[in-house]
């Protein structure tokens, strides 16, 4: 029975931040403002490309891919936060603690996926104005959707079996706010080189073949424009990437900032690294729909036809 438990454990406790009990209330309240305008964010643009037949084109569909994806990944990490922080909520189940890893890393290599594939639209529309409409036809985009969740789920459902494999017979205690595949691993009494050969070089090593291809699709907009003759053709190319620029540093800069941190930063306190991993899942959430918002014109101006719609009724 004993043995039995120790290869499917119950429950899990997660510790929170170290170091900052007394101020769990207080943290959890920023956290509990930047999700509420994460959700209702996305939902407001994913209901403006939803009812908005001019937002139908290759980009806006990607970017309502998007927006879900960071609704799954903010849901899947911030309840927990808050009621871990506010109620002292601790206790997660095995189970649970698997469904959260998963999609929580899911999320993230969605999200990868998705700004390769918009970076793949700028450069169609960018390098080949002419063919636009025949190369991202509507079943061109909805194959390219369909590969994104295929190959992500390929990628990370191996994690879960990876972790079940493993026993947990001394500690159960996650220094964490949220279960991710090598923290949970770590408490096991078990070899887990695999687990850190999968988990690390794996997700990784998709997500940098991304990261590689986004730059090659930006050398070739960037050729492609400055060969245009007209400076204002130039400006009004460039404009069009802006807001695809901004979301993606806003997502790999963190990212990469993080793994680094946990793989070289052994200075660097604890609960500063559990503070920042905790923003990096629940700002770019957040500030996608804004920063699409502001940079795009024609959500601009869906969002100011709404909101002046609701004031006059």
């Amino acid at each position: 029975m004993n043995n039995l438990s120790c290869y499917n454990p119950p429950s899990f406790i997660l510790v929170g931040i170290p170091g900052l009990e007394k101020f769990h209330i207080w943290i959890g309240i920023p956290f509990c403002v930047i999700y509420a305008v994460a959700i209702v964010g996305n939902c407001i643009l994913l209901y403006l490309i939803a009812v908005e037949q001019s937002l139908h084109e290759p980009m806006f569909i990607l970017l309502s891919m998007l927006a879900s994806t960071d609704l799954i990944l903010s849901t899947a990490t911030v309840p927990k936060l808050l009621g871990n922080l506010w109620f002292g909520s601790q206790e997660i189940t095995f189970s649970g603690c698997l469904t959260q890893m998963f999609f929580l890393h899911f999320s993230f290599v969605i999200d990868s996926a998705i700004l390769l594939a918009m970076a793949f639209d700028r450069y169609v529309a960018i390098c080949l104005p002419l063919r636009y409409n025949t190369i991202l036809t509507r079943q061109v985009i909805v194959n390219i959707m369909v590969s994104i969740i295929v190959r992500s789920f390929l990628v990370i459902l191996p994690d879960v079996f990876l972790l079940k494999r493993l026993p947990f017979c001394k500690t159960r205690v996650i220094p964490h706010t949220y279960c991710e595949h090598i923290g949970v691993a770590r408490l096991s009494t078990a070899d887990i080189s695999i687990n850190i050969w999968y988990g690390f070089s794996v997700p990784l090593m998709t997500v940098i073949s991304d990261v590689i291809l986004i730059a090659v699709s930006y050398i070739f907009i960037l050729r492609a424009v400055f060969l245009l003759s007209s400076q204002g053709a130039r400006q009004k190319a460039l404009s069009t990437c802006g807001s695809h620029v901004c979301v993606i540093l806003m997502f790999y800069t963190p990212a990469f900032f993080s793994i680094l941190a946990h793989r070289f930063g052994h200075s660097v306190p604890r609960n500063v690294l559990i503070l920042f991993a905790n923003l990096y899942v629940t700002i770019p959430p957040a500030l996608n729909p804004v920063v699409y918002g502001v940079k795009t014109k024609k959500i601009q101006d869906r969002f100011l036809l709404l909101f002046s719609l609701g004031k006059t009724q």
